[in-house]
């Protein structure tokens, strides 16, 4: 039986300019100063197949966040293709995706029609997307007033309630008191138990990676260090940075 692929990156480059600072005495005699160009991720590619879930590692800088963010539409690549084949898809990261003027709940209707959810469906899940966000008054107060453990909580709430086909995970399990995080840890176990929902998480922590993705892949420098079997990856990975 052919793979079903849910997702296919192909020899993706993103590339950010840098734009350097000007002094007034070099605009005023018109020198040119040239940008620097950091590229971020340097031809990637991989498939993830409908149903799986690919855990992301890598330290800092290392392109693992840019191309989660590419891979949500967030932004394009310079260069190459991503390929969702039509699935709908939703990410859960920091400072992604809500209006900081706007209240917790306006953010819930907002985020959920971004989605492609229609508002009936978004209100009838509401109760309980505030629920588990554990918010309180908050929740009708603007989201620039929350604090990064807050807007981690609403934005697992969201996604977690309002399930997609493709869910993307940066780090927001990390976040917040011990107690929300076994909440959603357990939460992120339940709804990866379905069989056509496909996961992709970037994460520092190596106990989540092992315990929930059934493939690692490891970006250093913007490309692909080692992709396979979580155990093996990840110890490479452990040992690679303990030297």
């Amino acid at each position: 039986m052919a793979k079903e692929y849910a997702v296919e990156v192909k020899d993706v480059s993103i590339s950010y300019r840098i734009l350097n600072n000007i002094s007034i005495r070099s605009s005023l005699f018109h020198k040119k100063t040239r940008d620097e160009v950091f590229e971020a991720v340097k031809g990637v590619s991989f498939t993830v197949e409908k149903g799986g879930i690919l855990g992301i590692i890598g330290k800092n800088g290392s392109g693992k966040s840019t191309l989660l963010r590419s891979i949500a539409g967030v932004f394009s690549p310079n260069f190459g293709t991503i390929d969702l084949h039509g699935h709908s898809v939703s990410l859960m990261a920091l400072g992604v995706g809500f209006k900081p003027l706007l209240t917790g709940r306006a953010n819930i209707m907002l985020s959920g029609l971004l989605l492609g959810f229609k508002q009936k469906e978004i209100e009838a899940r509401m109760d309980e997307i505030i629920e588990f966000a554990e918010l309180g008054d908050f929740i009708d107060r603007p989201v620039r007033t929350y604090s990064s453990g807050m807007h981690s909580k609403l934005a697992f709430a969201i996604t977690a309630m309002l399930e997609t086909d493709i869910m993307l995970v940066d780090e927001v399990l990390s976040v917040g008191d011990e107690r929300f995080k076994k909440k959603s840890l357990a939460k992120m176990k339940e709804l990866i138990m379905d069989d056509d929902r496909t996961v992709i998480i970037v994460s520092h922590n190596i106990d989540t990676l092992k315990e929930l993705c059934d493939k690692v892949m490891w970006m250093h420098d913007g490309e692909i260090r080692e992709m396979g079997e979580p155990t093996e990856v990840l110890e490479h990975y452990a040992e690679f940075m303990s030297t």
